[in-house]
C-alpha cells in the first residue's frame, strides 16, 4: 500500500456537483450523520472531469437513508445489496437523471476505503466540505499519486478474488481515463481471470457494454484478450483464432472481429477528417442522435453496433470449407453466427429486444453490398425489401456492413474500394424507404374485400399474400391507381406467383 498522506486539503468549486448531492449534505447534517463523497466522483473531480457517478458513504443505515431521500426528492429507490446495505436512488431531471449510490460505513472511512477496488477509487471527501467548496481529500491508499502517474492499481492483491467483475472494471476505467494498468495488477488479473465466470452474467454484460461504449474500444478488447478475460466472457471467440480467410481479407477471423469493433467506432465518429473513411462515408440527418439512442439493457445503438461487430462473423469457423482449388468459403456463416449470437447473449442475460436486433444484424450484415451486381446500384424494390425484412436495425446493419468491409480491407483499403461501398450505402440512404408498407394492408389501393369480390376468393392466406405483394409495389411507386392494383393482383393469381 502506498504511504501517501491520508488527508490532503484541496480547494475545489462544487458547481459541477448536482444540486441534489449538495442537498443531501443538509439532510445528513440535520440528522448528525457522518457522510462522505467517495470513489469515482472524487477521482473525476480531481481530474477536472464532470463525474458520471456519485457514491455517498454514510455512517447510518444506508438503505433507510436512501428511501428517505427518494421520498423527499421524488426519486426511485433501488436496493442493490441488502447484506452489504447498499442502495441506489435515481432522481429525475430535465436532462439526464442523476443516480446516487449509498453505502454503509461499517467501521470508519479509512477502513471502508481500504476495501475498495482501485487506489484511484479509494478516496473520499467529507460531504460538508464538498458542499462548501473546501475538500479535504482522504487518501489512505495513494490514489492521488496514481492519478498523477496515470495508472490503475488494485488496492490489495485479493481484490479480484473478492469480486471478479472488478477485473473487467479495471479495463474499463483504464480505457475511460486513458490510463495504463499497473503491471502487478495486470498480473493479478491474468492469474484470476478464470474466476470471472463465477460472477453474475448481468454484471459481466454491464461491464462489457460499458467498456465498448468508451472511446478506444478496440484497444480495450485487445487488453481484455491479453489478460485472459475475453475468452471467459465469449469463449466461442477462441474458435476464430488463426482461422484463415480469402485473400480479400487482411486479417484472420479473430483479428477481423476485433478490428470491426474499431471501425464501427470510427465510422460513427462525426468529427471531420481527411482520411478515406471520414471524407467519403455517407451519413444521414440525425445520425448522431439515432446512434446515441438506447437500444437495449441501457446500451446505445452505437455500443450495440460495436458489440455486434465483435461477434458478427462468429459463425465462420463452424461453416468454413476448403474447395479443391484451395478457395476458402464460409457458406451460411451469417445464419450460423446469428444463432450463436443468440446463445452468447442469452448466457449474458441480454434483453429480448437486444438479442433480436443483434441476430437480425448478423443475419443480414452481408446484404447491403449484395443487393446488386458489382458496379451496379440496388433497385428501389431491392431497397424496399431490405428495409422491410431487416426492420428496426436496418440503418444499424448498413453501418455494420461498412465496418465489416473496412475490417476486411484494413490497411489495404483503396480509394476505389471506399468509393464503391460509399456509393451503395449513399444510394440506399437516399432511396425513399419505409420499414412498413406505405399504406397499411387493407387501406391501400385495394383491400381484402376487393380481392375476394373481384376474383371470387374465400378469405385466407392467398388473399393476404396478394395484398402484401400489391402493398410492396405501391410502396415503391410501381402502382398508383386501383385499376393497376387489381391488374397486378389478377396477374399474380393467374401466374401462381403468390404461393407461400
Amino acid at each position: 500500500m502506498n504511504t501517501q498522506p491520508t488527508s490532503d486539503h484541496v480547494h475545489r468549486p462544487s458547481h459541477g456537483i448536482p444540486e441534489i448531492v449538495l442537498e443531501i449534505e443538509g439532510m445528513t447534517a440535520a440528522r448528525g450523520v457522518e457522510a462522505y463523497l467517495v470513489g469515482g466522483a472524487v477521482r473525476d473531480s480531481l481530474l477536472g472531469r464532470t463525474p458520471k457517478e456519485y457514491d455517498i458513504a454514510v455512517a447510518t443505515d444506508a438503505s433507510a437513508f436512501a428511501k428517505l431521500l427518494a421520498d423527499q426528492a421524488g426519486g426511485h429507490f433501488v436496493s442493490l445489496d441488502t447484506e452489504r446495505d447498499t442502495a441506489r436512488v435515481v432522481i429525475p431531471s430535465e436532462t439526464d437523471p442523476v443516480a446516487i449510490d449509498f453505502t454503509h460505513i461499517s467501521d470508519d472511512i479509512h477502513s471502508d476505503l481500504g476495501r475498495r477496488d482501485f487506489t484511484i477509487n479509494a478516496m473520499a471527501a467529507r460531504l460538508d466540505g464538498v458542499a462548501g467548496g473546501e475538500w479535504d481529500v482522504i487518501d489512505p491508499c495513494g490514489g492521488r499519486h496514481d492519478l498523477g502517474r496515470g495508472e490503475v492499481r488494485a488496492v490489495k492483491d485479493d481484490v479480484f478474488r473478492l469480486d471478479a467483475v472488478r477485473m473487467m472494471r479495471a479495463v474499463r476505467i483504464a480505457a475511460a481515463l486513458r490510463f495504463s494498468l499497473n503491471s502487478d495488477t495486470a498480473a493479478s488479473v491474468q492469474r484470476d481471470s478464470n474466476q470471472l465466470t463465477n460472477s453474475a452474467p448481468e454484471r459481466i454484460r454491464e461491464e462489457l457494454l460499458k467498456t465498448l461504449a468508451e472511446s478506444g474500444a478496440r484497444d480495450s478488447i485487445r487488453l481484455m484478450d491479453r489478460l485472459g478475460l475475453l475468452s471467459q466472457v465469449i469463449p466461442e471467440i477462441d474458435q476464430a483464432r488463426d482461422v484463415a480467410q480469402p485473400k480479400e481479407h487482411h486479417w484472420d477471423v479473430f483479428n477481423h472481429l476485433v478490428e470491426t469493433v474499431g471501425f464501427a467506432e470510427s465510422i460513427l465518429d462525426d468529427r471531420e477528417g481527411d482520411d478515406l473513411v471520414s471524407s467519403m462515408l455517407p451519413r444521414f440527418d440525425g445520425m448522431r442522435e439515432y446512434f446515441a439512442s438506447e437500444a437495449t439493457d441501457g446500451a446505445s445503438r452505437s455500443t450495440l453496433l460495436r458489440f455486434t461487430g465483435l461477434i458478427h462473423d462468429i459463425g465462420k469457423p463452424a461453416s468454413k470449407t476448403l474447395e479443391p482449388s484451395g478457395r476458402i468459403r464460409f457458406f451460411g456463416h451469417n445464419e450460423v453466427g446469428a444463432e450463436m449470437a443468440g446463445t452468447i447473449m442469452g448466457r449474458l442475460r441480454f434483453g429480448r429486444r437486444g438479442i433480436r436486433m443483434v441476430k437480425t444484424m448478423i443475419q443480414h450484415h452481408l446484404r447491403p453490398m449484395q443487393m446488386a451486381a458489382t458496379g451496379k446500384l440496388p433497385t428501389k424494390r431491392a431497397v424496399y425489401r431490405y428495409f422491410r425484412d431487416v426492420g428496426d436495425p436496418a440503418l444499424d446493419t448498413l453501418y455494420l456492413n461498412v465496418a465489416d468491409f473496412l475490417a476486411a480491407r484494413g490497411p489495404e483499403l483503396t480509394e476505389e474500394g471506399m468509393a464503391e461501398v460509399s456509393s451503395v450505402i449513399s444510394h440506399i440512404l437516399k432511396t425513399e424507404y419505409r420499414p412498413e408498407p406505405a399504406v397499411p394492408v387493407g387501406k391501400g389501393l385495394i383491400d381484402g374485400n376487393d380481392v375476394m369480390n373481384e376474383f371470387g376468393l374465400e378469405s385466407g392466406p392467398e388473399v393476404g399474400r396478394v395484398l402484401s405483394a400489391v402493398a410492396s409495389a405501391e410502396a415503391i411507386g410501381t402502382l398508383n391507381t386501383r385499376e393497376e392494383a387489381l391488374t397486378m393482383a389478377r396477374e399474380l393469381l393467374e401466374s401462381g406467383g403468390v404461393s407461400a
